[in-house]
């Protein structure tokens, strides 16, 4: 039952091969298990692709089985229509299209498993770029936000500058009221006297200002540092939003990429390994001299050659004795004396209608 099925896969003919030997049969049973198993792995292959693609198992494992069908077909396709010639260049040059056709198949279907192999090392190098991109992506968001950001920090800064400039200022007119009343400057007079009342006075004023200073700037930096909160709040949101775009970048092309970063050998010889598995029914073929199948193809192909070509035969003498029999046919209808004088008659009627219509035309136009 395998033996069948393997021999359905090598698209060989089935009452040709069913009459051949068994070592024939063992043969193109082998071709086909090649072919059945390199669709198995483009299954597999385009299945795991499309699950990178689609992120859906139903969705991955339909299209992976169409995909497989599709290669199966082809593979089938292309061993089944290469034939032993005489020559082997001959062979070669007819296969050569079925050999590049059969080196993209082998390039497509291993890339994905390729990518499937190596996983850990591609999920380290997407993890080194999802760290840079989100890096990057954090500056990119926090220049749109710094010039909003420094504003507000500055004109904060601004305010607590005035109210501590006006508390230097304070303080200092303290020190002069309080050296005043102590006699160490100013007067130098100890006491509190008409001078020391004077700056006491400068100081109460100032010392008001700055109360009043405080309040208003204090409201002003309490509504700055919410504004702040605000543009920080939506910078936080800004990188959150962004964030699963970063976090889902493990696509197809960017697994492909990641694989073009690692080493080229050891992926260059899987690939190397499903040319292979891909090309070995074509250079099975080619190698192997004619057999006992190849002979009874051959035959039954000239045999309908030859059918077709005796029918052509038999068509153009059919043609050349029709044509030669209605030759002699129409030249007996020439001396044909009765059919002359007929055909004489009516020209003459005809002749004689349109003179008779031509005058009656002549007649109404005067």
């Amino acid at each position: 039952m395998l033996k069948k099925f393997f021999l359905l896969c090598s698209g060989a003919d089935k009452h040709i091969i069913e009459s051949c030997s068994n070592g024939e049969q063992n043969k193109y049973a082998g071709i086909g298990a090649t072919v059945f198993f390199t669709a198995v792995m483009a299954f597999i292959a385009g299945s795991y692709a499309l699950y990178t693609v689609f992120d859906n198992v139903y969705y991955a494992i339909f299209f992976g089985f169409v995909w497989g069908l599709l290669i199966f077909n082809l593979d089938r396709f292309i061993v089944s229509t290469i034939k032993k010639r005489d020559r082997f260049l001959d062979e070669f040059i007819q296969a050569s299209p079925r050999i590049v056709l059969a080196i993209i198949i082998a390039i497509v279907i291993s890339k994905p498993l390729e990518i499937k192999i190596f996983e850990k090392e591609i999920n380290t190098i997407l993890l080194q770029e999802k760290n840079q991109m989100a890096m990057d992506n954090k500056k990119q968001i926090a220049n749109y936000f710094q010039s909003d950001i420094d504003q507000n920090n500055a004109q904060i800064d601004r305010l607590k500058s005035d109210i501590q400039e006006k508390e230097n200022e304070v303080n200092n007119l303290y020190d002069v009221y309080i050296a005043e009343a102590e006699g160490t400057a100013g007067t130098k007079k100890l006491g509190k006297g008409p001078v020391y009342k004077e700056k006491r006075e400068k100081h109460d004023a100032a010392l008001q200002e700055l109360t009043t200073l405080k309040t208003t700037n204090q409201a002003k930096i309490t509504e700055l540092e919410a504004q702040g909160k605000i543009l920080q709040a939506n910078l936080d949101e800004k990188v959150a939003e962004t964030q699963p775009i970063i976090d889902g970048f493990d696509g197809l092309m960017a697994r492909i990429n990641a694989l073009d970063e690692l080493p080229w050998i050891p992926s260059f010889f899987i690939m190397c390994l499903f040319l292979a598995i891909e090309t070995s029914p074509i250079v099975a073929k080619l190698l192997s001299p004619k057999g006992e199948y190849d002979f009874k193809q051959e035959e039954g192909e000239l045999a309908v050659k030859n059918v077709l070509a005796q029918n052509k035969y038999q068509s153009d003498l059919q043609k050349q004795t029709d044509a030669s029999i209605y030759d002699s046919v129409y030249a007996d209808i020439r001396e044909d004396k009765d059919l002359y004088n007929y055909k004489k008659t009516r020209a003459i009627k005809i002749l004689e209608l349109q003179a008779d219509s031509f005058l009656q035309k002549q007649m109404k136009s005067l």
